[in-house]
C-alpha cells in the first residue's frame, strides 16, 4: 500500500480559504496615484531591462514597499480571472549638493542653480511581472510637486491594475527606476486556490478541476491524477527557476483517472505541476509541492556541478536556485583547509547556471571557489585543476588601508593573518622586510585591490634556496659519502629502489571488512609498497576533511609514479551507482572518514575521459563480489579477484621493477597467509554484517 504523503487540489495554494474580492471590469490596465501626484501608464509592455546602477544627480524618487491584493478580473459575471494589484510606495533619496564657493565664502546662490531646486521630480517606475508562463513589464511616470520634495520622506504610492495570473501560481514581482538608482524591490506571493466560495462561483477553470494525490512508495512517488472520464485536461511537469523562464520537463494530455511515476532521484524543490483544460485560452494551474522535501533538496546539490571559466569567472551549475553563499579562498599546498579571503565574493545567494566574474586582476592557482550553505561547505573548485598548473609555495600577503592613507600588511598563514614585524615565530614574521620590499619593487603579483586593501601572492623560492644553501653544501658531502656506503650494500639499495606508492581507496561497509582492508595495507606495506590508507591517517582525515587529504595523497602518489588501487565491494559498488545516477541502488548515509564517497567526484572524470590506465588499479575479494558487480566504467583498468589473482596483482603494483614470477608467487603467498584470519572473521558468521554474503551480492 503507498503510503499517504500529502493530499492537495492541485490549485491548491498556502491561503486555503479565499475571502470575497473585489471585481474589476474590462480588460484595460490602469494606474492611480495618491493625492498631490499625477501619474500616466504607458501603453504597451516595456522590455525588463534594469541595467546597472547610476549615481543620483540629487534628489529622485526611487521605490521603498511593495504591497498586493488579489482582486477579479470580469468580463462577464461568472467570466473572471486572478488579478494582482500592486501598490508601489515612493520616497525621495539624496540631496543638492552645495557649491563649494558659497560654503567657504557664504556667496548667495545663483537663481539658475536655486530653480531647478524649487522644481517637481518625475520619475519612471518600472514593474516587473513574472508567473509561469507569463512575464511582463510595464513603465508608470510619475511627477512629484515641489513642496513634496524633501529628501528622504515618503512622498506617496502609485497603484497599478492589474497583473493577471493563474490559481495556485508563485507570482514574483520587481519594482525599480529608469535610470536604476538603487537595487530593485522584490516581493514572491503564493496565489490562492479554487477553494474559496467567491472564485469557485466566478471563474469557469474552477468549475471541474481535477484532484491531485500525491505519494511515496520505496524509490518511486506517485502522482494520482482523478479526472472524469468525459472531460480533457494537459498536465505539465517543469523547473520553476528564478532567474529565467520556467523549463518544460514532462508533458501529456490526460482523459480519465491517470497515475504517473516518478523516481525519487527526479524530485528537486523547484520540480511543479501545471494542469489546464485542453479548450483555447484555458487558465493554467501550477502548484510546487516538492519545495520542502528533504529528499528534493539532497537530490539538487547532488546535480549541482561548479565550473571555473577561463580566464577569471565561473559558474554553479543547478535545476533550481540554491540556498547558498560562495566565497573565494586561498588553497596552501600542504593540503590544510581552503582559507577564506578578503574580500570574499558578495555575500548573497549563488545565482545558478549564470557566468560570474571574480573580482580579481590576475588569476593564481591556489585560488578556489566555496559554495557552502550556512550548516556547511558543499562545493569547492580550484583554478589549478584545469589551467594554472600545481598548487604554489605562494605567501599571500593582505594589505589593509585605513583613513589618511595608514596601510598595514599581514600574511595568510594556517594560523591566522600574521603581521610582517610581528615577533611571532612564524615564516612571514621571520622573512617581514625582504617580503615588504618585494612588494614594493614589484616582485609580487597583485591578485585585487580597491579602496579598502589590496591582496599579493609573492614568491618563496629565493628565500628557501637562499636559506639552505650551507645545507645544501653540507647535504652534498653527506652525498658523497653515503654514496660509498650504498655501493657497499648494493642490494638494499635494489629492493629500496623497487618500492613503489600505493593509496588504497575502499567503502567503510562494516567493521569487518576494515579490518580486511586494515590486513591488506599492513600485508602490502611488508613487500614492501609504500601504502596510503585513510585508516592510517585519522587524525589528519578529522582535521582536513576527507576531500581534501583524498587530493594530497592522489596527487603525491600520482607525482611520485605511484597507483591508486580501488577495492571494490557491495557497498564501493553501490556508491559508484549512485554517482553515475543508476537508481536501483540507494547506498546507506557515510562517515566522517569515508575517503571512496568524497574522492568520487574527481575519479570519475579521470575514468570519463580515458585518464585512468596505468593510474589506477580495481581489486575485490572472492567471496564479497561477483566480477560483474563491477561497473563497466571501471573495467578499462585491470581489476583482479583476491586473494586467486595476488601473484598479478602484486606485480602490477610493483610496475616495471616487479621481481621474478617465483619472488611474485613467494610475496604473494605471504599476503595471503596475512589476509587469510580477517578473510576467516569476515565469513564466520553469514549475513550479519552489512555488504557480506550472497545476500549483499544481490543487492548490487
Amino acid at each position: 500500500m503507498p503510503v499517504p504523503w500529502f493530499f492537495l487540489s492541485l490549485a491548491l495554494g498556502r491561503n486555503p480559504v479565499v475571502l470575497s474580492l473585489e471585481r474589476v471590469v474590462g480588460p484595460q490596465d490602469t494606474a492611480r496615484c495618491s493625492p498631490g501626484l499625477s501619474c500616466h501608464l504607458w501603453d504597451g509592455d516595456v522590455l525588463c531591462l534594469p541595467g546597472s546602477l547610476v549615481s543620483a544627480p540629487g534628489p529622485v524618487l526611487v521605490p521603498t514597499g511593495l504591497q498586493t491584493e488579489l482582486v477579479l478580473r470580469c468580463y462577464k459575471d461568472t467570466d473572471c480571472d486572478l488579478c494582482v494589484r500592486v501598490d508601489v510606495h515612493l520616497a525621495v533619496h539624496g540631496y543638492w549638493e552645495e557649491p563649494e564657493d558659497e560654503e567657504k565664502f557664504g556667496i548667495a546662490e545663483d537663481p539658475a542653480i536655486e530653480e531647478p531646486r524649487n522644481a517637481s521630480l518625475q520619475a519612471h517606475v518600472v514593474l516587473s511581472f513574472q508567473a509561469y508562463p507569463t512575464a511582463r513589464c510595464v513603465l508608470l511616470e510619475v511627477q512629484v510637486p515641489a513642496a513634496l520634495v524633501q529628501p528622504g520622506q515618503s512622498v506617496g504610492s502609485v497603484v497599478f491594475e492589474c497583473f493577471e495570473a493563474a490559481l495556485g501560481a508563485e507570482v514574483r514581482i520587481w519594482s525599480y527606476t529608469q535610470p536604476r538608482y538603487q537595487k530593485e524591490l522584490n516581493l514572491t506571493q503564493q496565489l490562492p486556490d479554487c477553494r474559496g466560495l467567491e472564485v469557485r462561483d466566478s471563474i469557469q477553470s474552477c468549475w471541474a478541476l481535477p484532484v491531485l494525490n500525491v505519494s511515496a512508495h520505496g524509490n518511486d512517488v506517485h502522482l494520482v491524477v482523478d479526472i472524469p472520464e468525459d472531460q480533457r485536461f494537459g498536465l505539465s511537469l517543469y523547473w520553476n527557476q528564478v532567474p529565467g523562464p520556467a523549463k518544460p520537463w514532462w508533458h501529456r494530455n490526460l482523459t480519465g483517472p491517470q497515475t504517473i511515476t516518478l523516481n525519487h532521484t527526479d524530485l528537486v524543490p523547484c520540480l511543479c505541476i501545471q494542469v489546464w483544460r485542453l479548450e483555447p485560452d484555458s487558465v493554467r494551474t501550477s502548484i510546487c509541492p516538492f519545495r520542502e522535501d528533504p529528499r528534493a533538496h539532497r537530490n539538487l546539490w547532488r546535480a549541482a556541478r561548479l565550473q571555473l571559466l577561463p580566464p577569471r569567472a565561473w559558474r554553479l551549475d543547478a535545476p533550481c536556485s540554491l540556498p547558498a553563499e560562495a566565497t573565494l579562498c586561498w588553497q596552501a599546498p600542504d593540503g590544510g583547509p581552503c582559507q577564506p579571503l578578503v574580500p570574499p565574493l558578495p555575500r548573497e545567494n549563488v545565482t545558478v547556471n549564470k557566468a560570474l566574474e571574480f573580482p580579481l586582476l590576475k588569476g593564481h592557482p591556489n585560488i578556489c571557489v566555496q559554495v557552502s550553505t550556512w550548516e556547511k561547505q558543499e562545493l569547492q573548485e580550484c583554478l589549478w585543476a584545469d589551467s594554472l598548473g600545481p598548487l604554489k609555495d605562494d605567501m599571500l600577503l593582505v594589505e589593509t588601508r585605513g583613513p589618511q592613507d595608514n596601510r598595514s600588511l599581514c600574511a595568510l598563514e594556517p594560523s591566522g593573518c600574521t603581521p610582517l614585524f610581528s615577533r611571532a615565530s612564524t615564516r612571514a614574521a621571520r622573512l617581514g622586510g625582504p617580503l615588504l620590499q618585494d612588494v614594493q619593487s614589484g616582485q609580487c603579483l597583485q591578485l585585487w585591490d580597491d579602496d579598502l586593501g589590496a591582496l599579493w601572492a609573492c614568491p618563496m623560492e629565493k628565500y628557501i634556496h637562499r636559506r639552505w644553501a650551507l645545507v645544501w653544501m653540507a647535504c652534498l658531502l653527506l652525498a658523497a659519502v653515503l654514496f660509498l656506503l650504498l655501493l657497499l650494500k648494493k642490494n638494499h639499495v635494489k629492493a629500496a629502489a623497487r618500492s613503489r606508492a600505493a593509496l588504497l581507496l575502499y567503502s567503510a561497509d562494516d567493521a569487518g571488512f576494515e579490518r580486511l582492508v586494515g590486513a591488506l595495507a599492513s600485508a602490502l606495506f611488508q613487500l614492501p609498497l609504500r601504502v596510503a590508507v585513510d585508516l592510517w591517517s585519522r587524525r589528519e582525515l578529522s582535521a582536513q576533511g576527507p576531500l581534501a587529504w583524498f587530493h594530497a595523497q592522489r596527487r603525491q602518489t600520482l607525482q611520485e609514479g605511484g597507483v591508486v588501487v580501488l577495492l571494490f565491494s557491495p557497498g564501493a559498488v553501490a556508491l559508484c551507482r549512485e554517482w553515475l545516477q543508476d537508481a536501483t541502488s540507494a547506498p546507506g548515509a557515510h562517515g566522517p572518514h569515508d575517503a571512496f564517497a568524497a574522492s568520487l567526484s574527481c575519479l570519475l572524470p579521470d575514468f570519463l575521459q580515458g585518464r585512468a590506465p596505468g593510474r589506477y588499479v580495481g581489486a575485490y575479494f572472492d567471496r564479497l563480489l561477483s566480477p560483474d558487480a563491477v561497473p563497466a566504467l571501471f573495467r578499462s583498468v585491470p581489476v583482479f579477484s583476491l586473494p586467486s589473482q595476488l601473484p598479478e596483482f602484486l606485480g602490477t603494483l610493483q610496475g616495471p621493477a616487479a621481481p621474478h614470477p617465483w619472488r611474485l608467487a613467494e610475496r604473494a603467498e605471504q599476503v595471503s597467509r596475512a589476509l587469510q584470519p580477517a578473510l576467516d572473521s569476515c565469513f564466520r558468521a553469514p549475513g550479519t554484517g552489512r555488504g557480506m554474503g550472497p545476500e549483499a551480492e544481490d543487492r548490487t
